[in-house]
């Protein structure tokens, strides 16, 4: 736009040289004629250039014009900047309220979860090896750590499947959640471990908000306890085999909501191919080997 207007001043500029030589012409051509057409001639010439010298220069006004739009032009994308970038704002002042600090404890019956949350909240094994029937919800500084660091909220929900809808009621405040696994008695609870994981990782709460998940393997320190190498692939195998089942009941029942797929159409399941980050940790509440669980908290929760 501002090339064009200064096109325009060009050939304004030269309009009114040409009308300045006119003018010019005409006087000598009055002197030609007569003294009497000379001063007649003198008068018009005058005249008109008086006109043009009260007129404002073209180009002048072509750059006043250009700067015009080039104003308007601003204070549209200032508008439009407003319009987008205020609800966006808002959106994300929002969005990092509800990020809340709670860790959810997940995993079937008997895994160690509770052990986990009084060795996290005490340091010790105290009532941590009664199974609980009601969420241990707890805000505190985990043990070992300066008393000024930043308390964080555990939420252990219980493994028995009655009682697994409470995980709903913590998953909009997590910031990551813990999956314990018993790493000696994985391979009976195989199918059932792989339930619940799966349900974990395709809950819409944590795609959305790609809710990391550690997979603690509690017990390690047992000689009959599976390796972590051995516990995630036979979780990825299991994964894939029952996508397909869910997948293949989703697409029987038109009237169910539709199905969150794991991982890529047509490969393998890896816990790589996940929106949210899925990691395997070894760990033994007994012996207080937690640092990847207490790491994994701190990323997530500054202390």
């Amino acid at each position: 736009m501002a090339l064009q207007w200064q096109e325009y001043g060009k050939l304004a500029e030269k309009y009114v040289q040409e009308l300045l030589g006119q003018a010019y012409h005409f006087r000598k051509q009055a002197v030609a004629y007569s003294q009497e057409n000379y001063h007649v001639g003198r008068a018009l010439a005058q005249r008109r250039l008086q006109e043009l010298a009260q007129a404002p220069p073209i180009a002048d006004l072509a750059k006043q014009l250009d700067a015009r739009a080039e104003t308007l032009v601003v204070a549209a994308l200032a508008a439009l900047l407003l319009v987008v970038l205020v609800p966006l704002l808002l959106l994300l002042r929002s969005a990092k309220k509800s990020k809340g600090d709670t860790i959810i404890l997940a995993g079937l019956t008997g895994a160690g979860k509770t052990a986990l949350f009084t060795q996290l909240r005490d340091g010790s094994l105290h009532s941590g090896t009664v199974t609980s029937m009601e969420p241990n919800v707890g805000r505190f500084v985990l043990y070992g750590e300066k008393p000024t660091s930043k308390p964080v909220q555990i939420a252990d929900i219980p493994g028995h499947p009655r009682l697994r809808t409470k995980l709903d009621e913590y998953l909009p405040k997590a910031r990551g959640i813990v999956f314990v696994v018993d790493a000696v008695d994985f391979m009976p609870n195989l199918r059932a471990v792989t339930e619940l994981l799966y349900d974990i990782l395709t809950r819409r709460e944590v795609v959305r908000r790609r809710i990391p998940v550690l997979i603690a393997c509690n017990k390690m320190d047992r000689l009959t306890a599976h390796t972590v190498d051995f516990i995630r692939k036979q979780l990825e195998k299991e994964i894939d085999k029952l996508r397909v089942t869910r997948t293949s009941i989703s697409d029987a029942d038109v009237g169910s909501a539709e199905e969150i797929h794991l991982g890529k159409e047509g490969e393998a399941f890896k816990f790589a191919q996940t929106l949210n980050k899925v990691t395997v940790e070894e760990v033994s509440v007994h012996k207080d080997n937690l640092d990847g669980i207490r790491e994994f908290i701190r990323e997530r929760i500054k202390a």
